[in-house]
């Protein structure tokens, strides 16, 4: 009679006790199974930072620096580079008639950078407009002081639309419309140049010349890459994306 006792003192203290603290949380180390929640998908304002830093990431991957590093600006100015005699033959013809004696021999490009991408969407909502700004500089080289004679900063923006369509399968995506470099975004300043020099006379032809030629030329070669970074976004993002823009929804916050 008494061990029945026990027991029953026992067991109804146990009952009590699970009862008052069945609410707390169960300690890791006894192996229960855990319930995983499933990944949540983006909020709408996470979308546009989650496709600028894509887009980055696929530019500077797919070797958008070496891309711009690697500008055959030089053959574009030589005669028969893609101009009647010659962009480089005027320049020298300028430079020369202030400068008797000096001949520029290369033009090279340095120090290409990436800038922070921007991202505006329409005022309908079913367009995306990327603004890649990139930087490089251009040293200008000569014989005659053996050294560089002018080292200049450019900027320009190439402006990337994009749109989402639906293909025959009824499947969304997202596709490279209108890309161009934007009117007006093109500076050059001049960073160092010899100044015993007339650099000033140099320094405008040699700009006037690149506002012809260098922003077409940057276009031609990085907005092909932004279409095959397009092509190569995470699915998931993509169709995220490009459900908001079939619908006419704001996800791009103003500042």
């Amino acid at each position: 009679m008494f061990q029945t006792g026990v027991f029953i003192v026992f067991y109804g203290l146990l009952a009590q006790t699970i009862a008052q603290f069945g609410g707390l949380p169960v300690p890791l180390d006894q192996a229960l199974p855990l319930t995983v929640n499933p990944a949540l998908p983006l909020s709408p304002t996470g979308l546009a930072g989650s496709l600028t830093n894509a887009l980055g990431n696929g530019l500077l991957s797919g070797g958008l620096l070496g891309i711009l590093e690697n500008l055959p600006l030089l053959d574009i100015l030589k005669p028969g580079g893609g101009t009647s005699g010659g962009l480089l033959g005027g320049l020298l013809g300028k430079v020369t008639s202030v400068i008797p004696g000096l001949n520029i021999i290369d033009i090279k490009v340095t120090d290409p950078q990436l800038l922070e991408l921007g991202l505006v969407q329409s005022p309908d909502g079913h367009r995306l407009y990327v603004t890649i700004p990139l930087g490089i500089n251009l040293q200008v080289n000569t014989p005659l002081v053996g050294a560089s004679l002018l080292r200049l900063a450019v900027k320009l923006n190439i402006t990337a639309e994009i749109l989402a369509v639906r293909d025959k399968q009824e499947r969304i995506h997202l596709v490279l419309g209108d890309c161009t470099h934007s009117p007006g975004s093109l500076h050059i300043s001049l960073l160092d140049g010899l100044g015993p020099l007339p650099i000033q006379g140099l320094l405008d032809s040699l700009t006037g010349i690149l506002n012809k030629v260098l922003p077409e030329l940057v276009q031609g070669k990085v907005c092909p890459l932004v279409n095959e970074v397009l092509s190569g976004l995470d699915v998931t993002l993509v169709h995220d994306i490009a459900n908001m823009l079939i619908h006419g929804l704001q996800f791009v916050i103003k500042v």
